[in-house]
Formats: C-alpha cells, structure tokens, sequence
C-alpha cells in the first residue's frame, strides 16, 4: 500500500503572504523584461540616429577601416623603434617620413633624449602640474563644501555651485578658449586640465569628509578649538589617505586628457600624433601608440603601488586565504 504525504495546507496569513511574493516576484520580472525591452530600443535607436547624422554612413565607411589599419603597417617593423629612438633609417629619403634624427633634443654634445620621449614628458608634465593644482585648490574648497563642517548655506551653495561650475565643461572645450587667448602651448593646457580637477577633485573630497567620523571634532570643539584647528587636527588625519587616492586616480585621467588638448595644440605628444596620423607616417604613428601605451601603464602600476603604501596593503587583502 502506497503512503500519501500531503503537504500542509497553508494558513490565510500564510496564502497571503504567498500571493504578495507571487505578485512581487511577477512585479519584478515585468519590470526586469520592460527595462530590457527599453534598453535595446533606446540603443538601436541611438545608434541609427549617429549613423544617420554621421558624414559617412558607419557601415558604409566600415571596410575602410581595414585599408586604413593596412597602410598604417610600416614597410620594416623596425622603423617603429627607429622612430621611438630617433635612430637613422636605411628608406631616408630627405622627406619628413624617415627624419628620425633630426627630432633629437641634446642634452650634451653627444647624449640625446629621442623626441617623443621628450614630448611624453611634457605632457606628463602637464598632468602633473595641473593634478598638484587641482589638488591645493579643491583641499581648501572641499571643507567649505561640506554640509557637517560648513552651517553657512549660502556659503556651501556658492563652494558647490562654484566647483560644478569649474567641471561643467570638457577639458578639450576649456583648453580651446585659453588656446585662443594665449596662442598654442603648455600653458594654455595645464589652465584647461586644473580648472576641471579643481571641480572634480573638489566633489569627490566633500564627500569623502561628509563622511568623516565626528566624534574628533565634537573633542576638540568641546575643549574650545577653531574651526580651522578642528578641521586640521580631527578631519584631516581620517581623510588625506583618500584624498591622495583619489589624486593619484585624477593623475592617471589627466595624463590622457593633457594627450587629447595637445591634438589640438596644447602640446606634448599628442601634437605629434597628430601630424604623423595626418601625414600617414606608419612608423611614428605606431611608435608613439606604443610609447602611449607603456607611459599609461606605467603610471597606472605606479598609482596603485603609491595607494597601497597610503591606505596600507592590508586594505587589498580582504577575502584572500593566509
């Protein structure tokens, strides 16, 4: 004889909330295949509209692509690192293709820094400046912004409308006013890149102290202290590690966005990668990628090494066996 189990009937409190998770869970997966829907529409149509408003239609001018990728190929790979240590080339034909040479910066009569790695130092540069810039400018104005430390709310409406304001535009856009005022340089960059760290850096510090421990500053303001000896003494300490943190991450963003202003002027390397592009130079133009490409990786191992000797590696640990 066969046993039966029959599975406890439910109790009204019970069935309903069984039907309140079913209406949920429908809820939910409605929503989830709305959104869905949603996104792929909005994509398709994004895409047909850039297609459409594109000067060349995107997947007319497609195969293009692939003749452009093979004129870029230089005749003898080691034109490329002819090109990156300006050494003299065998195809010199007087023409600005093969001067390699003639790009030398001499430090003494016989010891040479090549071209592109002086132009990569000069943008980086102008990172660095406008990064120590933005750094000094949104330290002060971030304690200002900070809704815990500042009561004044017209004067946090103003640090914070002030800082939006300096980050409202790219840095390419602010880079080519100063362009038109100061003519063609470094200088004109490093004011475009610091304006836009200040209100970048300035935002991303406010909130970092918005959520600083207080029980620092009620100490210290207990015991009669100025706002600005709280701000130094209690604030500062807990805050600086992600303050340098996030400077070093802003670097990293600034030696890209200093290579895209010297496309249009601001100097640097990417004034060189322009021309070569323009010109269709395939070795300097694939030297300097690759020169490109070593510098971003170089900075980014040397941020994250500089981080975990700030925060501390134990911080980069969490979940890993011992």
């Amino acid at each position: 004889m066969t046993a039966t189990t029959h599975s406890p009937l439910l109790s009204e409190a019970g069935q309903a909330v069984e039907r309140h998770w079913r209406e949920l869970a429908g809820r939910r997966r409605l929503y989830t295949i709305g959104g869905i829907v949603f996104m792929v529409l909005a994509m398709s149509g994004s895409l047909w509209f850039a297609n459409e408003s594109n000067a060349g239609k995107f997947f007319d001018r497609l195969p293009y692509l692939f003749d452009f990728v093979g004129q870029m190929m230089p005749r003898d790979g080691w034109e490329i690192w002819r090109a990156l240590f300006d050494l003299p080339s065998p195809y010199d034909d007087g023409s600005l293709k093969y001067n390699y040479p003639d790009g030398r910066i001499y430090l003494t009569e016989t010891f040479y820094l090549p071209e592109y790695f002086y132009k990569m130092l000069e943008t980086i540069n102008i990172a660095l400046v406008s990064t120590l810039i933005g750094f000094g400018f949104g330290f002060v104005l971030c304690f200002l912004a900070a809704s815990n430390l500042t009561t004044r709310r017209w004067l946090r409406f103003f640090v914070r409308r002030f800082m939006e304001l300096l980050r409202a535009f790219p840095e390419i856009v602010i880079a080519g006013f100063f362009l038109a005022v100061l003519s063609i340089g470094a200088v004109p960059a490093i004011i475009a890149v610091s304006i836009h760290t200040i209100g970048a850096l300035g935002k991303m510090f406010f909130e970092v102290v918005e959520n600083a421990d207080m029980k620092a500053e009620e100490g210290l303001r207990a015991a009669g202290a100025n706002w600005t000896e709280r701000v130094w003494f209690a604030i500062v300490p807990q805050v600086m590690p992600n303050f340098l943190s996030y400077a070093l991450l802003r670097f990293e963003i600034n030696v890209r966005a200093s290579t895209i202003i010297g496309a249009v002027g601001g100097g640097g390397i990417g004034e060189a990668l322009r021309l070569s592009i323009s010109r269709t130079h395939e070795a300097k133009t694939l030297a300097i990628i690759l020169l490109l490409f070593c510098t971003i990786v170089a900075v980014d191992q040397l941020s994250a090494w500089l981080r975990g000797r700030l925060v501390g590696r134990q911080a980069f640990e969490f979940g890993r066996g011992g």
